[in-house]
């Protein structure tokens, strides 16, 4: 694997179940995983997303309480979607964007959109909702009508992807995936329990990118009180004996 575009490919090829939460009424397959990337990447560019652009995304439930704090997914992967899908137009994606956005698209739950500041040329897509606002898309109404096919940009593994502390490129984030699979023992049978934010390239890594590059199911949520075999977490208070810390993760 060179891209997070080739990390995509293989999870539509791969059977078995991705994401899956105490509040999902079914499971999330890596199939179905892999095309909905493909699909909201080709969404993404019709909204003007290209190579070396920015997008931000807002990483949240699709229908926020007042528990909930941005950075913590709950029932469904939206925000792990749009990472990915913009990342495979060749953007760089920051998700942990400030107040004022200035960016050539915003994907973010509806119910939070008001929090931020949108520059002139930022096109927002909401998840969840529905946006009373007729300018905001419907990201999953709009991505289900998308082409299923890879979106068309050209990667390479010194692309930038992610912008947070620093800016990390697609090849950086693939070889940390495969380093944290190995040292926390990670393939086709285990479970890992995403109880951190995924604000930080560590946590993206841990939580996302290193279970789908084995083969492994994350178990959304966290405060699930299902035990999964491992967590990723801020600390180790949490039901799993086994922890990864994201700031412990090199990238």
């Amino acid at each position: 694997m060179q891209t997070l575009g080739d990390l995509v490919a293989a999870a539509r090829e791969r059977e078995g179940v991705l994401f899956t939460a105490p509040e999902r009424s079914a499971p999330y397959s890596y199939t179905d995983f892999g095309t909905n990337v493909w699909k909201g990447g080709n969404l993404l560019r019709h909204y003007g997303v290209r190579e070396g652009m920015r997008v931000a995304v807002v990483v949240g439930p699709k229908n926020p309480t007042e528990r909930d704090e941005p950075g913590y997914l709950r029932e469904a992967p939206d925000a792990v979607l749009a990472f990915l899908a913009a990342a495979l137009d060749g953007a760089v994606v920051d998700v942990d964007p400030p107040g004022a956005v200035d960016a050539t698209a915003l994907v973010a739950p509806a119910a939070w959109l008001d929090r931020y500041e949108l520059g002139p040329g930022t096109k927002a897509l909401a998840y969840g909702g529905p946006s009373d606002d007729p300018t905001v898309a419907q990201f999953e109404r709009e991505l289900w009508s998308e082409n299923p096919l890879a979106p068309p940009a050209e990667l390479a593994p010194d692309d930038p992807a992610l912008a947070a502390d620093e800016t990390y490129t697609h090849g950086a984030l693939l070889a940390a995936s495969e380093r944290v699979a190995a040292d926390s023992d990670i393939d086709e049978g285990t479970t890992v329990a995403l109880r951190a934010p995924i604000t930080t390239a560590g946590a993206l890594v841990a939580g996302v990118l290193a279970p789908m590059r084995a083969g492994g199911t994350v178990l959304l949520g966290r405060d699930s009180d299902e035990v999964a075999d491992v967590a990723v977490a801020v600390d180790e208070s949490v039901p799993e004996e086994r922890v990864i810390r994201p700031a412990d993760v090199s990238v």
